[in-house]
């Protein structure tokens, strides 16, 4: 009865008996449709095939008479599969097919099991593989030390930003903070760092941080934007930094943000910096619409949107500061050195459109100046603020006068004096202008107090401007130097090394006033620096004066001043002849100085515009004997110097000058082979946190788009 009841389990189109020994061991049980069992009940007999006529009529009977029919017939099956004598072909040949099958692996591997595997699931186990190494990676650190606070981060990373350690504030926060300690930054620990980069220009981290900021949910302060729209002034591209800094700015106002007068200060120094003074204009309307009170700080950031006019740009500057001067505004130290830039860099543009916007400004003086009260009392108080509603008139006026046309500006100057002066003013003025006394006036005849720093009257005799090309002709419409430094005194302002730094570049060269500038320097006693001291001798080397140059080195050595690389440099603007040069190169080797790029260049530049070849030799062979890196100046240079004058002739005619060319052409082909290159370092690569260990530094992309990008 029990040997039926197996049978039963391994004979029915669904086995029983098989799912559980898959169960209990399905390495070894295999699943056979129901036609074949295990190994070990095939020896038995139990297991073999069966008819289908068998199955039916089995389970069509009762249970009392199918389990003696079963049991005859199972006998009786025994009995045929056990009998070596009668054997069924049909059996004997599946029997063979089922024992062989799956045998055929065995022969070329030894694997058992086999896995289903497609590229998707490979690659997504690669992923998998990936993402768990960076978790490993990114996994905290056991912190050994004592628990800080985001503020201590804050003021550590403000201590190192001072210091000038940008990068070390940078790994403080990263690595150390968020990474090691994992504490949640506050708003200031982002606003400090992003404000360390708009110190130094670094555009692509501030904007990150500021991302970063904003997916952790953190709410920028002022300061912040602050900090965002002078990273993009200073940043040393200027088009990607214009791009990033007007779509924050349209992110703003979508948001109806309001700024406050030190970013919009921030603003207007980015597009002085980035863009053009138009623009510099329309965010100065800005902020006198808002009620912002205008300031001389304000008015500096507009001196520096004149500056970048090279062309126009003093005539814009001085317009500006007569403006600043008539709104009761004082002006700093920091202003006055804008305006000799604007002298030193830009020029006056058209004589005749300056002339009619400057020689005659008296009519508009009286419309735009205040009331003489407030006049006075702004004078006493000295106060730095002015009405709003006052303001939008002088910066209206203001816009006008400076980008007015030129053909209007001229039949504003063919006009009658007195049509353009109001009425209250025509007892005022009663001077009229003669046409026969057009000619130029000299500048320099003015008095040292007749100049356009002040809002006094310019004299009558004075009609238009003669030749104004020079530093020294700008420098002369503000006084000289004793008008420049008596109108400075007038506001209580004493120079600085900048000042003066920035005077010895416009002062008229081997004039008296250049020679009285030591004089000046221990008057004011003002400690003189390097900086001053290698501007005269630059300005001396460049008039051919070399002895001039050098008799002031005499001069650094009793004030305690050590030269640098600038000195020599500017004193190889005067080694106009190959034994100066020669001899510069020998006491440099003798003071222990290695010449750089810019010292080389400055000779080669000599030596080529004398067409002297075997001087260009030596200074090739000194600076292939100190292993100076060549620049792309130097190879711009030496290519010049390489190339056949366009009506060069060997066979018409000797020329003494080129005859020694072919030898240079050889020597130099041969010299490029062995000179190393120089590499300009990337302006952001000193600001990047490096990994620790041996490992290499991931080389970030210079480049980034949308909101940061260039």
């Amino acid at each position: 009865m029990d040997l039926m009841r197996l049978a039963r389990l391994f004979s029915s189109p669904r086995p029983l008996g098989l799912s559980v020994l898959q169960r209990l061991d399905p390495l070894r049980a295999r699943w056979a449709g129901g036609r074949e069992g295990p190994t070990w009940l095939r020896a038995m007999g139990l297991c073999g095939p069966t008819s289908a006529a068998f199955s039916i009529s089995l389970s069509q009977l009762p249970l009392g008479q199918g389990s003696q029919k079963n049991t005859c017939s199972l006998k009786n099956t025994c009995s045929l599969s056990s009998d070596p004598s009668q054997p069924s072909p049909m059996a004997t040949q599946e029997e063979e097919e089922e024992e062989s099958f799956g045998t055929l692996s065995d022969k070329y591997s030894s694997r058992r099991l086999f896995r289903k595997s497609t590229a998707y699931l490979y690659n997504l186990r690669l992923r998998e593989q990936s993402v768990e190494e960076e978790e490993s990676e990114l996994e905290p650190e056991p912190w050994q030390g004592r628990r800080n606070t985001p503020y201590w981060y804050f003021f550590q990373c403000k201590h190192l930003i001072k210091e000038g350690k940008l990068a070390e504030a940078l790994d403080l926060f990263e690595r150390q903070m968020l990474k090691k300690e994992r504490l949640q930054p506050l708003e200031c620990n982002y606003t400090v760092l992003i404000g360390g980069c708009g110190r130094a220009g670094y555009l692509k981290k501030a904007f990150k941080l500021y991302n970063d900021m904003k997916k952790r949910d953190l709410e920028p302060s002022d300061a912040t934007y602050t900090a965002l729209f002078n990273v993009c002034a200073e940043s040393p591209w200027k088009d990607s930094a214009l791009q990033s800094a007007l779509k924050l700015r349209q992110q703003l106002q979508a948001r109806n943000f309001q700024l406050n007068l030190k970013t919009y200060h921030a603003l207007l120094k980015m597009t002085a910096m980035c863009a053009d003074l138009r623009m510099c204009f329309d965010v100065f309307k800005e902020i006198v619409h808002k009620g912002h009170a205008v300031t001389e700080e304000t008015f500096s950031f507009l001196l520096m949107g004149c500056i970048q006019d090279k062309k126009t740009g003093f005539r814009y500057a001085l317009q500006v500061w007569r403006q600043m001067l008539r709104l009761g505004l004082q002006p700093s130290r920091h202003s006055y050195n804008l305006l000799l830039g604007a002298a030193r860099d830009c020029g006056l543009g058209d004589p005749e459109v300056a002339s009619a916007l400057l020689l005659r400004p008296r009519e508009e003086m009286m419309l735009l100046q205040p009331p003489a009260g407030r006049r006075q009392a702004t004078r006493t108080a000295r106060a730095r603020t002015i009405d709003g509603m006052s303001a939008r008139l002088h910066v209206e006026t203001l816009e006008n006068q400076l980008f007015l046309e030129p053909s209007q500006a001229l039949e504003r100057s063919q006009e009658p004096w007195e049509a353009r002066v109001y009425s209250k003013a025509q007892s005022e003025v009663e001077t009229k202008v003669d046409p026969d006394d057009t000619a130029l006036a000299s500048v320099p005849s003015w008095g040292l107090e007749d100049n356009f720093l002040t809002l006094g009257a310019v004299p009558p005799a004075v009609v238009s401007f003669g030749t104004v090309t020079t530093p020294a002709d700008r420098l002369a419409l503000m006084g000289g130097l004793e008008g420049f430094l008596g109108t400075m005194a007038e506001h209580g302002l004493r120079p600085d090394i900048k000042t003066l730094t920035l005077l010895a570049e416009v002062v008229e060269p081997g004039s008296p006033a250049e020679s009285s500038l030591l004089t000046v320097l221990d008057t004011h006693q003002v400690e003189a620096d390097v900086t001053f001291f290698n501007t005269l001798m630059r300005k001396k080397s460049k008039l051919g004066d070399l002895e001039g140059a050098k008799a002031l080195l005499p001069v650094l050595a009793k004030r305690g001043i050590i030269p640098n690389l600038q000195t020599f440099c500017s004193l190889a603007i005067g080694c106009r002849r190959p034994g100066d040069g020669l001899q510069l190169l020998a006491d440099m080797k003798k003071s222990q100085v290695t010449p750089n790029t810019h010292i080389y260049s400055t000779l080669i530049n000599a030596a080529l515009k004398r067409l002297d070849y075997t001087y260009l030799i030596d200074i090739l062979k000194d600076m292939r004997r100190n292993r100076v890196p060549v620049n792309e100046v130097v190879i711009r240079q030496l290519e010049f110097a390489a190339q056949y004058p366009p009506s060069f002739d060997r066979y018409k005619g000797k020329n003494t000058y080129l005859e020694k060319i072919d030898g240079f052409r050889a020597y130099y082909k041969q010299w490029l082979k062995v000179m190393p290159a120089e590499e300009t370092p990337h302006p952001w690569q000193k600001f990047r946190t490096k990994p620790k260990g041996n490992q290499d530094t991931v080389p970030e992309v210079d480049v980034d788009g949308g909101l940061g990008g260039r």
